[in-house]
């Protein structure tokens, strides 16, 4: 054991530079990301994510999607990753929601990927020490690699890659193996897929080199009819192996509950597409684009869906040569391989073809569909393997072209480090993200659609966001969350054309539960009650937590009363540590006079969070309405402790709606006044006028399905990652004026 630790340590030490080099490089093109904000699918992955904020428990990390939403719900995106929503938590926990520091994580952990990546290729691949940096150094500055690092979700492909680098390296690099390497090796594996389901495939890449290293004993085993030491022991490696690949795919169709996830045609329009013929020629074109995004980085945007690549649609089509010659490179690569397994002389071609090979595969929409059609972050461990072979490539021309290969080298790797630095500025916001990717891809629907988001959001641009949803929908006629977004946007103006688009993006997407919501809301402006009802039940039949549709349904509702507090107790199983629904069922519980019950809502919110001012200012209403003044004194003194600490520190006074409460209290104790308005509470979310109907007539299974049985209802889901834009708005209680996005 000593030994090996000594050896270990030697290698180490003899390629510390190689080492040093790549992980200063890697960190030095990334240091101007650290300056970037949450962007794209960090916010719902992140801010908005219960499981990272930390409102949730540790144990449910492990029953949610990536995205916070339950495995088991109908809208998950199934992408079960925890580990790599721990390590987001942990960020959390230690420095909040500060960009910064999960920038920073990433950089890091990418420098680690580069190193690990380096020494794979120096231990088990065998280049010499100069190709092997090279290679480092490559994946180190590859642009492509912008959208996993400057991203902070990226960080799912960096940890699969990392822990898929460490089971490889376990299994097969001869210093580092000992006593139970094989279970270490496993151990990693799990976590690769923990971190990305891609990461799993490592299990397949170990056995298949395992079988290129003992092709000799396995030949002799297989001629002979005999069992030899040596094959005999790969017999004993592989029957692991397999079974552990066989348990942990269990694991995940289990934890998928036998269901797969749903996409939208234009998340995906090849795999939509009824041609067998075209979805076979455009996903094989698919493979030579991503390759060409590995070879020659130019053209990268974070969003290639909605009609960025043409489908292919016949032979005719001259990107099939491409096609033709990738599978024809990949056959000589294959070839070159198989012919010189007798002498083990293609390590390299035989490591670098199933890195490139083996980890894309989920993507390649030949096993299962995808809900994209393009992702760089998915090329994050792919890239190694067309980069080893590149590498090794030079290598072998080093002896004719030694003085043109160095000039090549240098070049690349400047050429890549300005791409990823320019592209890091890209990625910093929202607006440099959508805007340099629109200049990308300008025929891309998503992209005039995401840009049109911004500027109306932006408020003083509402001329030109218009012009980019129309354009949006000429690319792309079904775009519904495009009509949707529009009669948010016309909403202002005029209600009837507002109404128009929100029934357009419902005819092309049935179950778009934003477009029926505001839907109720238009018809509730308009006081078609019933119509309002009736589009809020659709909202909820399309989305079982969609919490707003059940908030407005319940100030529609002002009778029976019976159906106002079972609408409200599902807001309550949805959201139970919620101090701001809480206080809204408080708050109609006082209404109707049930002030004992109200009081302990009002408690309740105040337990989760006791500086929460709309529950402070209803208990104190509630208090004093049931005469119990010492309580409500006590109340009051407290808030008015809060409110001094909250001045202290934005140094200076804070104006609030409560404020005249106390102020109104003070002056009842000194007999300034004789008594207290019942309703001094300014607070917005009572201010919104509404037309209650007496006799509401609900769907019979809405609240039965609804209540029954708390698994349904156990997150906030709002919409399918993969369905709504990643820049949609967080989803509020309801007002008067509050349109959906998205």
């Amino acid at each position: 054991m000593v030994a090996k630790i000594n050896l270990q340590f030697k290698t180490m030490k003899s390629f510390y530079r190689e080492y040093t080099t790549v992980f200063v490089t890697a960190l030095s093109v990334y240091l101007n990301s650290l300056n970037g904000d949450f962007v794209h699918d960090d916010l719902p992955a992140i801010v908005r994510n219960q499981d990272v904020l930390g409102t949730s428990s540790v144990s449910q990390i492990l029953l949610n999607d990536f995205w916070g939403t339950p495995m088991s719900h109908a809208t998950s995106h199934k992408s079960y990753r925890p580990l790599t929503v721990l390590s987001f938590r942990a960020n959390n926990f230690v420095s909040g929601l500060q960009p910064l520091w999960f920038h920073a994580s990433n950089v890091v952990l990418h420098a680690i990927a580069s190193v690990l990546f380096t020494r794979l290729v120096l231990v088990v691949v065998g280049l010499e020490q100069r190709y092997a940096m090279l290679a480092g150094l490559l994946f180190a500055t590859h642009p492509v690699h912008t959208e996993a690092v400057a991203g902070i979700v990226g960080r799912a492909d960096i940890l699969a890659c990392i822990f898929f680098l460490l089971s490889f390296l376990t299994y097969h690099d001869v210093s580092w193996k000992c006593r139970g390497h094989m279970v270490i090796s496993f151990i990693m594996a799990l976590c690769a897929m923990l971190a990305k389901e891609t990461g799993v495939t490592v299990l397949l890449v170990n056995l298949l080199y395992d079988a290129y290293v003992c092709w000799h004993p396995i030949k002799r085993a297989t001629i002979e009819l005999k069992w030899n030491e040596d094959a005999l022991q790969f017999s004993r490696r592989a029957s692991k192996v397999l079974l552990v690949i066989c348990v942990l795919l269990l694991y995940r169709l289990i934890i998928m509950h036998g269901s797969l996830p749903s996409f939208l045609p234009q998340d995906n329009p090849a795999a939509a597409n009824p041609c067998p013929q075209t979805r076979l020629l455009t996903f094989c074109y698919l493979a030579v684009f991503n390759v060409w995004l590995l070879l020659c980085p130019s053209h990268l945007s974070h969003d290639w869906q909605f009609g960025s690549i043409p489908l292919v649609t016949s032979l005719g089509d001259v990107r099939n040569f491409a096609t033709c010659l990738l599978f024809v490179s990949c056959f000589c690569v294959v070839y070159k391989s198989v012919a010189d397994l007798e002498h083990h002389r293609s390590a390299p071609l035989v490591i670098g073809g199933l890195l490139v090979a083996i980890p894309f595969l989920p993507a390649s929409n030949l096993l299962f569909t995808v809900g994209f059609v393009v992702a760089e972050r998915i090329l994050y461990i792919p890239s190694m393997g067309l980069i080893l072979l590149l590498a090794y490539g030079a290598q072998i021309l080093h002896s004719r072209r030694r003085k043109l290969l160095i000039f090549a080298s240098y070049f690349l790797l400047v050429i890549f480090s300005v791409k990823t630095i320019s592209r890091n500025y890209d990625w910093s916001s929202r607006q440099s993200l959508i805007k340099a990717d629109l200049r990308t891809l300008p025929h891309n629907a998503k992209m005039h659609y995401n840009w049109a988001n911004y500027l109306r959001e932006d408020g003083s641009k509402d001329a030109l966001a218009e012009h980019h949803y129309f354009e949006a929908l000429r690319l792309w006629p079904a775009y519904s969350s495009a009509y949707n977004n529009l009669g948010t946007m016309l909403m202002q103006h005029s209600v009837y054309e507002a109404e128009t688009y929100f029934l357009k993006a419902i005819s092309y997407n049935p179950n778009h539960s934003n477009a029926y919501f505001n839907l109720g809301q238009v018809y509730r402006k308009l006081n078609r009650t019933q119509e309002a009802i009736e589009a809020l039940e659709k909202c909820i039949a399309s989305n079982r937590n969609y919490v707003p549709a059940y908030l407005l349904l319940a100030k529609l509702c002002s009778k029976p009363f019976h159906l106002t507090d079972r609408l409200y107790n599902v807001v309550l199983r949805i959201h139970p540590s919620s101090p701001d629904h809480l206080a809204y069922y408080a708050d109609w519980l006082r209404s109707q006079y049930r002030y004992q019950r109200a009081t302990k809502i009002y408690e309740k919110s105040l337990g989760i969070d006791f500086r929460h001012r709309d529950s402070i200012l209803g208990l104190a209403q509630s208090l004093r309405l049931q005469g119990q003044m010492a309580r409500l004194h006590q109340l009051i003194l407290r808030w008015q402790v809060i409110l001094n600490k909250r001045a202290h520190h934005s140094k200076g006074p804070l104006v609030y709606s409560g404020d005249l409460y106390i102020t109104r209290w003070d002056e009842y104790k000194q007999g300034q006044i004789t008594s207290i308005p019942a309703e001094t509470r300014l607070s917005s979310s009572s201010n919104s006028r509404i037309i209650p109907c007496a006799n509401i007539q609900l769907s019979g299974n809405l609240l039965s399905k609804s209540v029954s049985g708390t698994a349904d209802l156990s997150a906030a889901s709002e919409s399918t990652p993969c369905v709504q834009s990643a820049h949609s708005e967080h989803l509020s209680i309801p007002q008067s004026s509050n349109f959906k996005p998205g």
